[in-house]
């Protein structure tokens, strides 16, 4: 009985380093395993973010080659591919709901309204005191607060990207 109870502080050290590592190997794996998922989420967040982008940019281009008042537009052509690319958007947008943080879904919904008003006046639909000029800066800032809210939903650090006030100056100064 001796014998035991000599190498018993030996045996309750051995019991303690096994659950030592098993929960320190726990604590590990479920930092890494959540660690992944954020990168996979992430990733596909980015998908999400960048599909919405740029099918909304195209909704937002082709309504300004429909709305233009110096470009000629084939309306038979234009119009076909306006609402194409509307029903893009529209899917896309499932993913940015699925996926994106509340600050990013708003933005996004407001860029969406934006062009809203441009798409409508390329289906004839603007009514009277549609100012082209004032829903182009209204879209530009629109998809400024957007990039901006998925960019902090993501971590993107990298300083400012906005792009509004640099295309109003643009505009404003002859090339």
């Amino acid at each position: 009985m001796s014998t035991f109870l000599d190498q018993l502080p030996t045996l309750i050290g051995v019991v303690i380093g096994t659950l030592g590592t098993i929960l320190a190997t726990s604590v590990s794996e479920r930092a890494k395993w959540t660690r992944t998922q954020s990168v996979r989420w992430d990733d596909r967040r980015i998908d999400a973010y960048a599909t919405y982008a740029r099918t909304l940019k195209e909704v937002h281009l082709l309504a300004m080659r429909l709305t233009s008042p110096t470009r000629s537009s084939d309306r038979d052509i234009d119009v076909p591919l306006l609402i194409q690319a509307e029903a893009e958007c529209s899917k896309a947008w499932e993913g940015v709901l699925l996926l994106g943080d509340a600050a990013t879904v708003t933005a996004g919904r407001e860029w969406r309204n934006a062009a809203a008003r441009v798409v409508s006046a390329a289906h004839g639909r603007a009514g009277d005191g549609f100012d082209r000029d004032a829903a182009v800066q209204r879209i530009d800032e629109a998809r400024d607060a957007f990039y901006l809210a998925a960019r902090a939903s993501l971590a993107v650090g990298g300083g400012a990207v906005s792009q509004a006030s640099w295309l109003l100056e643009r505009q404003r100064k002859p090339l």
